[in-house]
């Protein structure tokens, strides 16, 4: 398959404007917004509100965490013991360690419903053979090239995963009673909100840091009454002399200063300076509960932040973890690397499953936690390498990268979704295609992904 881009897409807004914004933009008008069922490909087309997108950084060792069942070569430290009952994948030992739950801090996290990965393995499903080319002839293991292809589905691709999610959800419905919604955000690789042309107006917000706390900016304290009347009276004058043909601009660019002032309202929220320790509840659950399950590790932070900016109604957030490029060392340091993604997979599905969503049910029933990486490792027929590591290249324990999902819109869980061959990792089931992942997650956002992978479809096995 060919490594070149087919499309060239971008982002219009930093953040997205109020609907009457939108429409001027577009220079429509106000309009309803009907679903084109033509872009509806799976049976999961809508379900996800919410997505959790989580790299683990630098070439993760999968078969250690989520393909444990396999030779000692691709995982010497074992698979765990006690798995939830109707868990069909192999959960490694190392996740089961949970030394999180140790002690008194262990005993808080359990009091607000936190569980060992084996203990809810049976929600949670995995995909053990995912490939950024399936008909290549080997992996892409170089760290440049597949990083390419874990933000854009390609090489040098122009358009990052996350414009896509907001370009694709341009036209969704305004929120109830007009108000604001949050477009999606990055809170890690700036790679994957890049975006060209028509898509550029639709690249998501990269944060540096894990937080609102130090943000003061409130635009009815930086201009006085007097410059606000001035501007608008001098916006309605310019926007009366222009032939009601051209007055689109001109009204988005009136509603979009009205938003600015709406955005930095959300923005000195107290909900999104997470690190304030606030007892007040929000969705059902308080900052100080959130620190409490996922810790103030920088990972954790971004998690804690990215549902707050649900609550806002982003629908996706993407962050980075951890750092896996063990070419040495590994297997001193990869046991104790595990407990942080441990913790978040723990304290993900326990955090959800409190918090209410203003639809109905729990964020859990509306949202999609998935983990991936740029690509697996291998050591080439031994447990580790001659550092006690591991490296990649173009083999098959580099290639497979064995993804987890979790999530209220995940039909059956717990399941294997394909299989590999115990002795070599051999795939003896389905092999998915990375830009086949990336557009089930856009259909199951709700966004058009007509422009994006138009030779890879989206698959139903998630949902049905």
């Amino acid at each position: 398959m060919s490594d070149e881009s087919p499309s060239c897409p971008s982002r219009r807004r930093l953040l997205k404007g109020g609907a009457l914004a939108a429409a001027a933009v577009a220079g429509t008008g106000p309009h309803l917004w009907v679903p084109n069922r033509l872009y509806a490909q799976t049976s999961g087309r809508d379900r996800i509100k919410h997505l959790v997108y989580i790299r683990l950084s630098g070439g993760f060792r999968f078969p250690p965490a989520f393909n444990a069942d396999v030779a000692e070569e691709f995982n010497p430290f074992g698979a765990a013991k006690g798995r939830a009952p109707g868990t069909e994948w192999g959960v490694g030992a190392l996740l089961g360690r949970a030394t999180y739950l140790d002690g008194m801090a262990g005993k808080a996290l359990r009091d607000l419903g936190v569980k060992s990965v084996p203990e809810i393995a049976n929600q949670i499903t995995v995909l053990p053979c995912v490939d950024h080319e399936p008909l290549a002839g080997s992996a892409d293991g170089n760290h440049m090239t597949a990083l390419e292809r874990w933000y854009t589905g390609y090489v040098s691709g122009p358009t990052g995963f996350l414009t896509m999610v907001n370009y694709g959800l341009r036209n969704r419905p305004a929120a109830a009673g007009g108000a604001l919604t949050l477009p999606a955000f990055v809170l890690g690789g700036a790679g994957m909100g890049r975006g060209l042309g028509k898509y550029a107006a639709h690249r998501p917000p990269v944060l540096s840091g894990d937080g609102f706390d130090s943000f003061s900016l409130r635009v009815d304290q930086v201009v006085p009454d007097w410059a606000a009347g001035m501007a608008a009276a001098m916006d309605t004058r310019m926007r009366d002399r222009q032939h009601p043909a051209l007055r689109a601009g001109v009204d988005a660019y009136i509603e979009t200063r009205k938003a600015t002032q709406a955005y930095s309202d959300i923005f000195n929220s107290k909900t999104l300076k997470i690190r304030n320790s606030a007892d007040d509840l929000v969705d059902g659950i308080s900052n100080r509960q959130l620190a409490t399950i996922f810790g103030d590790s920088g990972a954790g932070r971004n998690l804690r932040l990215a549902l707050r900016l649900f609550h806002y109604g982003s629908p996706a957030v993407y962050l980075d973890q951890g750092g896996y490029d063990m070419h040495s060392g590994e297997e001193g340091n990869l046991p104790g690397a595990l407990d942080e993604p441990a913790r978040m997979i723990s304290g993900l599905a326990a955090a959800l499953k409190r918090m209410q969503h203003p639809t109905g049910g729990t964020y859990w029933d509306h949202t999609l936690v998935v983990f991936g990486s740029e690509f697996s490792r291998t050591t080439r027929g031994s447990r580790f390498n001659s550092a006690r590591g591991s490296d990649h290249g173009g083999d098959l324990a580099t290639r497979w990268m064995s993804m987890p999902f979790m999530g209220g819109p995940i039909a059956r869980p717990g399941r294997r979704l394909g299989e590999t061959r115990a002795s070599d990792l051999k795939a003896t089931g389905q092999v998915y295609g990375y830009r086949s992942v990336l557009k089930t997650l856009l259909d199951g956002l709700g966004a058009d992904h007509a422009e994006f992978f138009p030779a890879d479809a989206p698959f139903d096995d998630l949902y049905a």
